[in-house]
């Protein structure tokens, strides 16, 4: 009997030590950024303290997601904790924010916006093997070529330049233009319009390259040039504020190029061009944030309601509100076992319907969504779709 009860004791004992030993393990082996109750996302975004119109937008959206997504209990029983850090629109600034919310214990890397910082952080991303998910931009290397770590949601600007392009020539338009930053990634930009003219049988007869700042002898050389070669159409890789007086220049002087754009900056191009803007043509990412045509357009109007910021739609908000709703379809499909290799898995086997907007992965491709839409503005300045 003794016996008996020496044995259970020990038993007892090495189930205890056990026990132990197994959580320790397990906290040891805990992946950074989650715990129990939270899932820490570190999101280093161009605000410029509040100047950056599309950056404090899409941050805005973000939060309207995650709070309403924490309210209704997380994902999979854990909260979102969203830790934001102002990158000023610096490469550098952005790369040192990616360092510090990594170090920091963030789990993913989330959200940057313009394509210098977006680039930046995909490179830290890449470093340290940890994801970058929904970087709201369109350079073609945070996709080619294939960055493991690099999830976009939205659509590449090469989708937007064929949207506007295959538009052009529905309406009889053959020559293009480009205006492009003088970058490597403006080249590589300008070259993918090369080859989708000749995919569209049209012409690329004109390359714009912008340096980063623009002197009035710039845009006077610029201005001749399109008056010289009087080109169908021109469209831009990014830049607005450049590009807005390029056009207001250029329409000073008599050109009759049409004038499209990305969605980059449309509603600020719309806004400070004023009537000069009336009938251009832009392609956005996201649908229409004022009407109602597809799920997540409602959904996202809706959640503005309730939080009564219904006067403040935009395409900014509703991008960054997008982009948190595929991150949180993302971590759910994951499951409560969540790590970033889980993660990674689940992202390159499993598509996401967003509501409307249909996200996928692959090992071999992160595409993200196709979705562009073409927006032409009104007499009152609206954005019709």
């Amino acid at each position: 009997m003794q016996g008996s009860t020496s044995a259970t004791g020990l038993r007892r004992t090495l189930a205890a030590v056990l026990a132990v030993v197994t959580t320790a393990g397990a906290a040891i082996a805990a992946e950074p950024g989650v715990s129990s109750t939270e899932i820490v996302i570190g999101n280093t975004i161009t605000l410029q303290g509040g100047k950056n119109a599309y950056g404090t937008a899409a941050h805005a959206g973000m939060k309207l997601y995650f709070d309403a997504l924490n309210a209704a209990g997380g994902v999979n029983g854990r909260r979102i904790v969203l830790r934001t850090l102002d990158d000023d629109n610096k490469t550098a600034t952005a790369e040192s924010n990616a360092r510090k919310l990594v170090q920091e214990g963030a789990f993913i890397l989330f959200g940057p916006v313009e394509g210098g910082p977006s680039t930046a952080v995909a490179k830290v991303a890449s470093e340290l093997k940890v994801p970058l998910f929904g970087p709201m931009a369109g350079p073609p290397g945070l996709r080619r070529p294939l960055q493991p770590m690099v999830f976009p949601v939205r659509a590449e600007h090469r989708d937007e330049f064929r949207a506007l392009m295959g538009w052009g020539k529905s309406t009889g338009l053959k020559t293009v233009a480009f205006f492009h930053s003088d970058s490597e990634g403006g080249r590589v930009h300008a070259e993918n319009v090369r080859l989708l003219a000749k995919e569209l049988d049209m012409e690329l007869s004109l390359t714009l390259p912008a340096k980063s700042e623009l002197k009035d002898d710039d845009y006077e050389a610029m201005v001749r040039a399109l008056l010289d070669r009087k080109p169908d159409m021109i469209f831009n890789h990014g830049s607005p504020g450049p590009y807005e007086k390029l056009i207001a220049k250029s329409k000073a002087a008599g050109s009759k190029t049409t004038f499209m754009g990305v969605n980059s900056g449309s509603s600020q191009i719309v806004k400070n061009l004023g009537p000069l803007s009336q009938g251009m043509v832009f392609a956005q990412v996201v649908p229409s944030p004022w009407e109602r045509k597809r799920e997540i357009a409602r959904e996202y109007q809706d959640a503005m309601r309730l939080a009564k910021l219904e006067g403040d739609f935009s395409y900014g908000s509703l991008e960054g509100y997008m982009t948190a709703k595929a991150l949180a379809l993302a971590l759910k499909a994951a499951g409560r076992e969540l790590s970033r290799a889980s993660l990674v898995r689940t992202l390159e086997s499993t598509s996401f319907d967003l509501g409307g907007v249909k996200m996928r992965h692959a090992p071999t491709e992160h595409e993200g969504s196709r979705f562009v839409d073409l927006s032409m503005v009104a007499r009152d300045g609206r954005f019709i779709h």
